[in-house]
């Protein structure tokens, strides 16, 4: 392993549960446990996994502009965003490319803490701070706070055993929880599909959390491996992979995420970068788009693939793709030439020189399961 990796406070327990460790955004991180990648998957769909996403970055924004200022640099409602509540961003540049995205969460009347991706969390650090230190404080919680995900239908009552109230909240809420002495943040969402929490915990007390969720009996250690199949058969994105600095929210499939308020026709238009190439986009149209895709074989699509029509003729390449244990199929997400982009197109992905027959779906491929009231 290279010295320059870095560790999460639950490294020594990965471990010790004999977790297979792969380099990821700079991180040792566990791919998968001696369970297995399909297992885990399927047992997370079934029960409770538990991840550690402690790589990914905490920022806290403090003061009473702090939203106002925040507004400025993503298409997002920040402003009438209620405490006790997030939402999902995206941080936007001059052409509508996606910076990155990321959790907004309201804690306090003049307090936001965002959930940055890890690959991304030292640029967006900077970025905000030459941004907004002249309107709020921007305090990076890197190393104070780990994060734990608990995720899939019996996540709410491993954790209610713990902390009762967590029962009464629903999807994308956020509250303070006391557990096990350590003062956690919780919000209801998931990057699985699945019902499920992420804890933002103080990083000395991670490791005893963690042990805690795992002494519950529907309650097992999930790795990469699982998350990346979890999330693709939810038709979520994966920045770096799905979307990029030469990618537009328009283009990924990702408008829902311009607020109402902030679009061309709402009450604060505009105001963001990019504002402008975005709303010519959703007005126009774009010439590529993000689908999913059906393999019509067994075997797997992976990124990189190349798309053609039934001629020959290039028209989009994958960008995440694999086999999904609950869906018992072959999946993709492609960007696809907007004239390819019709549900039940007919295609083909080549692949090792021969060409995969593969279906424009619907996405998710696997329906969600929030909490939603």
């Amino acid at each position: 392993m290279s010295d320059s990796l870095r560790y999460t406070p639950l490294h020594a327990l990965h471990l010790e549960l004999g977790a297979r460790m792969v380099p990821f955004a700079g991180y040792d991180m566990p791919v998968q446990y001696p369970l297995g990648v399909l297992k885990e998957h399927l047992h997370t769909r079934a029960q409770a996994g538990l991840f550690d996403v402690s790589h990914m970055g905490q920022i806290l924004l403090r003061g009473a502009q702090a939203a106002q200022a925040l507004e400025r640099l993503v298409p997002v409602d920040i402003i009438d965003l209620p405490q006790g509540l997030q939402r999902y961003a995206l941080f936007t540049n001059e052409r509508g490319g996606i910076l990155d995205d990321l959790m907004v969460a309201r804690l306090a009347e003049d307090e936001l803490l965002l959930v940055v991706n890890a690959a991304c969390k030292q640029q967006d650090l900077d970025y905000l701070r030459e941004q907004l230190q002249a309107h709020c404080e921007v305090l990076p919680l890197f190393e104070e706070r780990a994060l734990l995900a608990l995720q899939g239908p019996a996540a709410v009552e491993a954790l209610a055993r713990l902390a009762p109230e967590v029962a009464q909240m629903t999807f994308m809420q956020v509250r303070p929880v006391a557990l096990l002495d350590a003062h956690c943040i919780f919000s209801r969402s998931g990057y699985t599909g699945e019902d499920g929490f992420e804890i933002s915990v103080p990083a000395p007390a991670a490791e005893a959390l963690a042990r805690h969720l795992l002494s519950q009996p529907e309650v097992q250690p999930i790795g990469l491996g699982a998350r990346d199949s979890l999330r693709l058969e939810a038709g979520l994105c994966l920045y770096g992979h799905d979307m990029d600095s030469a990618t537009t929210p328009v283009q990924a499939s990702l408008s829902w995420a311009i607020s109402k308020a902030r679009r061309s026709d709402g009450a604060r238009a505009g105001g963001f970068p990019g504002a402008e190439v975005l709303f010519a986009q959703q007005r126009d149209g774009v010439a590529r788009k993000r689908v999913g895709l059906l393999v019509q074989a067994r075997s797997p699509v992976r990124e990189g693939a190349e798309v053609v029509d039934a001629t020959g003729q290039t028209v989009g390449q994958v960008t995440s793709g694999g086999f999904g244990p609950s869906l018992e199929a072959p999946m993709a997400m492609a960007y696809i030439d907007n004239e390819h982009t019709a549900l039940g197109t007919e295609l083909f992905a080549l692949v090792r020189g021969k060409s995969i027959p593969v279906r424009v779906s619907k996405m998710p491929f696997v329906a969600p399961r929030y909490q939603r009231n």
